[in-house]
């Protein structure tokens, strides 16, 4: 059966993770996404020539959970959205959420949902019983200047299941233009006339994910546990199966063990070899999740996908690329999007609340032609923390501190005005360097402060996706103008 099935929502109350802690399985909460806040300037962090190449795991900051099954995608303005699958129990309506990232991909902001509630059609398709809690496993496509958002619905624990499209012009929440227009179904399953020698032969019709031939025809690879992985023809502009396209569906990976634990397919072009990332093993157990990513790769998009020992993975091959390491527990339902790398994982590192799925991003590297990803775990270490500062009215302030770990540690700086009690995000512009030796240090700048910063205190977290550490708080004092009085304006 499919292990898509159990979603944390947002945020998590304190006795559903109390529950979880104790059980190990994945139970959902009730609250809504909270709105984000009113922006600040947290501009983090991948300077141009400092951090974007660097290869291995990226820390992420921001609102990151819960995102189940990313969808990762970065537009043309430079701007990074991810969609992933809605809240159970209908909240928010159910269906898919999306997430952006303006500072490429370090700092995320919960964007809503795609819409208020899933299309009556679905609910009218499952009619017969239970009706779906929520949208899954998002996929988002553009050919030709149309966004196609593939997304499923399904009846937990069975393969009575579909995948369904829509499109838009744009991916910007603030453009006259954005709107989602359903376009309907896709394929459901049980699926027949796959095999003729096996009647019986099915997928579950969840976790698409789109790709091209070297001729520009596109193709949607398909499935979860039952008979494993299939690739589908489409075609454009519909985006939707080929005629007759039963018969020229390929099987592409078969674990053919119990329960034949793989999913969320996802195939990449590059340098002449289609890359198949899946899924293998348990997700949405907590603590007990599985959950690991396995790659193969063919000459043909339609296989055979062979791993790195030449194993076929229709039959049980399958190279893991990554794994449960430090915090990061069950790592999969993964998307590709040039050589960045998002999935999920569940955060054993929260202690507040733990085991929630999470964004998780890596930069993949490539040696001898197989994708490579760093799963070297090292909690971030102070070097160097900020100092007091004082300038006078009107001019600029800057606190700088610097931190070890592996993946590379992101800064949030932090203000207070009453003594340390509260601290909120403060107001700087923040840049980030790496020297050599792996440190990494953060600069916030206030640009222009006034009387009314004098006293505050500054202090700055850096954070990975397995811990963090934060600095000592410090005061800035602000003098008066020359001829100004001392008291606070």
């Amino acid at each position: 059966m499919t292990s898509r099935s159990t979603f944390w929502s947002h945020p998590v109350s304190v006795l559903a993770v109390l529950a979880l802690a104790f059980t190990g399985a994945a139970t959902p909460a009730t609250a809504s996404p909270k709105a984000p806040a009113e922006p600040v300037t947290l501009t983090q962090q991948s300077a141009a020539d400092s951090l974007e190449d660097l290869v291995g795991g990226k820390s992420v900051v921001g609102e990151t959970s819960p995102i189940h099954d990313p969808a990762l995608v970065i537009d043309d303005d430079g701007t990074w959205y991810v969609y992933s699958t809605g809240l159970v129990a209908r909240e928010n309506g159910g269906t898919i959420q999306t997430w952006s990232s303006t500072d490429e991909g370090t700092t995320w902001e919960y964007r809503g949902t795609v819409w208020d509630r899933i299309p009556a059609w679905i609910d009218e398709r499952f009619s017969d019983g239970a009706l779906p809690e929520n949208l899954w496993a998002p996929e988002i496509y553009e050919n030709d200047g149309t966004y196609y958002l593939y997304y499923s619905a399904s009846r937990f624990g069975t393969s009575t299941s579909l995948t369904a499209l829509a499109t838009n012009t744009t991916l910007d929440p603030e453009d006259p233009d954005y709107e989602w227009v359903d376009q309907g179904l896709v394929v459901e399953s049980p699926v027949s006339g796959l095999d003729p020698g096996n009647p019986g032969k099915t997928f579950n019709a969840i976790d698409a994910g789109i790709v091209e031939d070297a001729d520009g025809n596109p193709y949607m690879s398909i499935g979860s546990f039952w008979y494993g992985i299939f690739l589908v023809p489409l075609e454009w502009p519909t985006g939707k199966p080929v005629e007759d396209w039963q018969a020229q569906t390929v099987n592409l990976a078969d674990r053919f063990i119990p329960g034949n634990p793989i999913e969320a397919p996802y195939i990449m072009e590059r340098d002449g070899y289609y890359y198949l990332f899946t899924s293998f093993d348990f997700c949405c157990r907590g603590a007990d999740s599985t959950y690991k990513i396995a790659v193969g790769r063919s000459e043909s998009i339609s296989g055979p996908y062979l791993d790195k020992e030449g194993r076929d993975m229709f039959g049980g091959g399958g190279s893991i690329l990554m794994e449960s390491h430090g915090a990061m527990n069950g790592l999969g339902g993964q998307s590709v999007f040039g050589d960045y790398l998002a999935f999920h994982y569940y955060d054993d590192g929260n202690t507040a609340a733990p085991y929630i799925p999470t964004l998780g991003l890596q930069k993949m590297g490539w040696e001898d032609g197989w994708p490579t990803v760093d799963q070297t775990v090292d909690l971030p270490e102070l070097v160097a923390a900020p100092t007091a500062v004082a300038v006078r009215d009107g001019h600029r302030a800057r606190l700088t501190a610097s931190a070890t770990g592996t993946p590379e540690p992101v800064a949030v700086w932090e203000s207070s005005d009453d003594d340390g009690a509260t601290w909120q995000p403060a107001e700087v512009t923040q840049t980030a360097a790496r020297t050599a030796d792996g440190t990494y240090s953060s600069t916030a700048e206030i640009r222009k402060a006034s009387r009314a910063d004098d006293g505050r205190l500054f202090r700055a977290t850096f954070s990975n996706p397995h811990g963090s550490v934060t600095t000592d708080s410090v005061e800035l004092t602000v003098d008066p103008k020359p001829g100004k009085g001392k008291g606070r304006q």
